[in-house]
């Protein structure tokens, strides 16, 4: 006897799409990263551009689907909600490249590299919480939920660290408030990292 999932498929796409989601958003973090390596070249956005042209397509594709399919593997509003989170990751990466390609005179004294490689780490960690989906055990997505807010609370010790250098008196006003800003840009492109892993992990504790 055939079951529904035999006859109308098994929504599958579903977890392929999310993972091209994650992949790009993972992508995106990874051009950031490479960008704040090599401070003293002028910044390509291009790789920026075309990681949330690749989201965009996958998010547009994910919305499309669940017009158009009668059986998802999980619930809908599930699916709906990770290709939200997933869709802000890249989009406040891009925020940041934007904004540092306008600023790079005055930050040559930052390094902002170390936070980068931070926030690589996190997507690459939601990439991999996204590909759990697909057995949907809970160990292995525990873990690397775990692996997630490590990142993010060392993200807020070295954000406390920051305020010190900005109130030290060391720094001009511009100086001041270039740091803050940038900073709190690559903190909160975390948090949206840890948001979607957080969708990720409930997802599957309640289908495990």
């Amino acid at each position: 006897m055939f079951s529904l999932q035999t006859i109308f498929g098994q929504g599958n796409q579903f977890y392929t799409l999310l993972e091209e989601a994650a992949v790009a958003a993972h992508d995106s973090t990874k051009a950031l990263h490479a960008m704040l390596k090599e401070a003293d070249r002028a910044p390509a956005l291009d790789a920026f551009k075309l990681a949330r042209q690749r989201e965009r397509a996958a998010s547009t594709k994910i919305s499309q689907e669940l017009v158009d399919s009668f059986i998802t593997p999980i619930e809908r509003e599930d699916i709906e909600a990770l290709g939200s989170a997933l869709y802000k990751i890249p989009k406040q990466v891009e925020k940041f490249a934007d904004r540092y390609s306008l600023a790079t005179q005055h930050l040559a004294h930052i390094d902002f590299a170390p936070r980068a490689a931070m926030l690589e780490k996190a997507a690459s960690v939601v990439v991999a919480m996204v590909r759990e989906l697909r057995t949907l055990k809970l160990e292995p997505m525990k873990n690397l939920n775990d692996e997630l807010r490590s990142l993010e609370n060392e993200a807020d010790r070295l954000m406390l660290e920051l305020y010190r250098d900005i109130y030290s008196g060391k720094l001009d006003h511009l100086q001041m408030f270039l740091l803050k800003e940038f900073f709190e840009i690559l903190e909160k492109a975390i948090d949206r990292c840890r948001e979607a892993g957080v969708v990720a992990y409930e997802i599957v504790l309640k289908n495990s």
